[in-house]
């Protein structure tokens, strides 16, 4: 058992330095690819940059779902909607500095971000997720990302596209940012098992592990990424990917899994963590639209209210 926690944490600090490093490969050239397509960072961020962070997610989820766990599926995709749209924005201000958001923008992806939280757990609540609902959830993510292309298009037509000329072809960028967003789902993968292992030790329930602590692992990539994007001043970039991920974790990440293979979950606890999760998300969203600033004292609010869903969870043990 010591050996197997030795292992562990060296793999830990292996697959977070993986993700450092790829991460920084991935949003170098992703900004490139934006640059080169004439495309919003926005919708790089909200599309591109999203889907490649949500890969440990998407990988995770369909394996648990393949293997009849649909605690795992659900608890992770809800719990990274969560720790991302609290925890990992919170943290941002105090490592990366204060950004401001365009409110406009804020309100419209925070709104299909919203929406798509509140189908999610429409659907679990039933404790069970068909391919048809699976299909419907998946569906839902390209029509979310139509109404913000569309919402914000007048914006993007006159941004300014403050990014450096790329010396190389285009197909260069894309095989980097590619090979930069596979190192990030690798490391994450040896994040994920590396805390596993660690928890097992203390035989925690399989929805408590994969909604705090393998949501915690899954959700290093937007952090790392959003936070090495902030220090290279692609805010848009950062905030696109950070609210952009949640809409991919509660669409694809949640369907994809179920579409193949059709789960079972613990309704109850799952609307109940997922109606956290949507308290949580609203109160972020009408912050930033009202300040349109990330400042350390949003960033201390959005933490405090990651920690509450501790408090929450406990309180739903205790009562049932």
């Amino acid at each position: 058992m010591v050996v197997e926690a030795i292992i562990a944490v060296v793999a830990l600090i292996a697959g977070i330095a993986l993700l450092i490093y790829s991460s920084d490969k991935a949003v170098l050239h992703s900004i490139s690819i934006a640059s080169a397509l004439r495309i919003s960072p926005l919708m790089i961020g909200l599309v591109l940059m999203s889907i490649g962070t949500d890969l440990p997610e998407i990988v995770n989820d369909i394996m648990s779902s393949a293997l009849g766990h649909g605690d795992i599926t659900i608890g992770d995709s809800l719990g990274s909607v969560l720790t991302q749209i609290t925890l990992v924005l919170g943290l941002l201000p105090f490592l990366g500095g204060m950004f401001n958001v365009k409110r406009r923008e804020i309100v419209v992806i925070g709104a299909c971000e919203v929406l798509a939280l509140m189908l999610v757990v429409s659907i679990v609540s039933t404790g069970y997720i068909s391919r048809v609902s699976a299909l419907f959830l998946v569906a839902s993510w390209p029509i979310f990302m139509l109404i913000t292309r569309k919402a914000t298009a007048k914006n993007s037509k006159k941004k300014e596209y403050a990014v450096p000329r790329a010396n190389r072809r285009p197909s260069y960028h894309i095989l980097v940012a590619s090979l930069g967003f596979i190192g990030v789902a690798i490391g994450a993968y040896v994040v994920i098992q590396s805390v596993i292992t660690l928890s097992e030790a203390f035989h925690v329930p399989e929805y408590l592990i994969s909604f705090f602590i393998v949501a915690i692992g899954t959700s290093l990539p937007e952090f790392v990424v959003d936070l090495t994007a902030l220090r290279k001043k692609q805010y848009e970039l950062a905030i696109g990917d950070a609210v952009g991920s949640c809409i991919v974790d509660a669409t694809l990440s949640c369907g994809i899994g179920p579409l193949l293979f059709p789960i079972r979950v613990s309704g109850e606890l799952a609307m109940v963590t997922g109606l956290y999760a949507i308290l949580a998300s609203v109160v972020v969203i009408l912050t930033l639209a009202l300040r349109e600033r990330v400042d350390r004292k949003a960033g201390a609010l959005f933490i405090a209210l990651y920690l509450l869903s501790y408090t929450t969870f406990y309180v739903y043990e205790v009562v049932v």
